[in-house]
């Protein structure tokens, strides 16, 4: 049976049906030729717990906390800004693209998202200053994905919904890793345009009072990030209420410091926000329903005994999930991998005793990775829609230095869990 749902969730997405309806028709199949009930009488019930959680609320708030920075102009502000500061390194502009990613990541809680924020800014940048398309392509798409992980994280919520996990301990869990791995995504690019300073455009330099005079752009963030995630960790408000609290901010920020919110940007950032939502909120209730159906049938139990068969131990065992996460990840959009996948593997590897919270970060760096890599990564997909000219192999070879980031990270957390459970452990 299980064989059966994988190669029939395969085959349903390869004939570009949505990822929400696939589950959907894959939770109906499952219960109605491997289970001995009418597991569809249950749907409407399955749906509605799965989609009534006040936790979720904070999903639309975060889009539209970023939706409002990017059409309020808040983005290319802050862009110029960081270009001052960090255009001195091998790479210059390429900087700014992790930077902002990094900044922007810490408010909009997606990487998509952040990713379409930067590559917006960004990429006229490139083909007026003459980067290499590939390098320049690919820290964009890469830093995008900095917006799962980094908290606000909408796939960090996710994950403490489906496994009842602390969501402040999963932001704070995050932040250390997120960061650490922008430092490295900084340094791996300074170290590639030191040994080849074609791929890092012309050098470029700015004074002292140019750079401080740009601080105030960046003042706005530091403060919205402060306030939205400092709430959450001091115990005075909810992610719910820290979410709801940031778009009030945000959109203060967009009416004095950016362009201003007029009807038709307040009416774009709302429709933008119905449209992540909605696919976000289906492809979840689609997920519980399939679990649901999967678990009636018996399917958590065999992927259990077949784990448990295989005789390793739990290092083993949690290595063989990492790479079926990496396999995957080649196939499945990752927030359609993470809903089916959680509720099967995250007991199982609890079990071996590892911690929720711990396993959540992990998990968000393969999800991560996933991103970028194709031939489903959405992240090459948003970074390619705002090129002008060039072919989707420049972003998908400019990835590769950062997919080998990302896989050193995913080593890091494994030798060490303390990078990511030290803050918890301290807030």
């Amino acid at each position: 049976m299980i064989w059966t749902v994988a190669v029939s969730l395969l085959g349903l997405m390869a004939l570009s049906i949505p990822v929400g309806i696939v589950l959907f028709i894959l939770g109906i199949g499952v219960g109605e030729v491997f289970s001995a009930f009418p597991l569809l009488r249950g749907l409407g019930q399955v749906v509605w717990s799965s989609s009534s959680s006040s936790t979720l609320i904070a999903i639309p708030l975060f889009v539209l906390l970023g939706e409002i920075l990017v059409r309020g102009g808040v983005a290319a502000r802050t862009y110029g800004a960081l270009d001052k500061w960090l255009s001195w390194l091998p790479g210059g502009l390429i900087h700014a693209n992790i930077a902002t990613a990094t900044m922007f990541s810490a408010t909009s809680g997606s990487s998509v998202a952040t990713a379409a924020t930067v590559a917006t800014v960004a990429m006229p940048q490139a083909d007026r200053l003459n980067y290499d398309p590939k390098l320049f392509s690919g820290a964009i798409a890469a830093g995008g994905t900095l917006g799962i992980l980094i908290p606000p994280s909408i796939n960090l919520i996710v994950y403490g919904f489906l496994t009842e996990t602390s969501i402040p301990q999963l932001f704070s869990a995050g932040l250390l890793p997120g960061l650490l791995m922008a430092l490295a995504f900084v340094v791996i690019t300074a170290l590639i345009c030191k040994a080849r300073p074609a791929l890092g455009g012309p050098s470029r330099s700015f004074s002292w009072s140019e750079r401080l005079g740009s601080l105030v752009q960046l003042v706005p963030i530091i403060i919205l990030f402060t306030v939205v995630i400092g709430s959450i960790y001091a115990g005075w408000a909810t992610p719910t209420e820290s979410a709801a609290i940031g778009v009030v901010i945000a959109a203060l920020i967009a009416v004095t410091l950016g362009t201003g919110l007029g009807l038709g940007t307040v009416g774009e950032a709302l429709q933008g926000t119905i449209r992540i939502s909605a696919m976000i909120m289906l492809v979840i209730t689609g997920a519980y329903f399939l679990n649901f159906a999967m678990t009636s049938a018996g399917l958590g139990r065999q992927l259990t005994a077949m784990l448990e068969n295989t005789g390793l131990p739990p290092l083993g065992t949690l290595l063989l999930v990492v790479l079926l996460y990496l396999v995957l990840g080649f196939f499945i959009e990752t927030l359609s991998l993470m809903v089916a996948t959680i509720p099967i593997i995250v007991p199982i590897i609890a079990g071996l005793g590892y911690d929720k919270v711990w396993f959540g970060v992990l998990m968000i760096v393969l999800i991560e990775m996933a991103l970028i890599t194709p031939p489903v990564g959405l992240n090459l997909f948003v970074v390619q829609s705002a090129r002008t000219k060039g072919s989707m192999n420049d972003v998908i070879l400019g990835v590769i230095p950062y997919v080998l980031v990302m896989l050193c990270m995913i080593a890091l957390l494994i030798a060490a869990p303390g990078l990511a459970l030290w803050l918890p452990s301290v807030l």
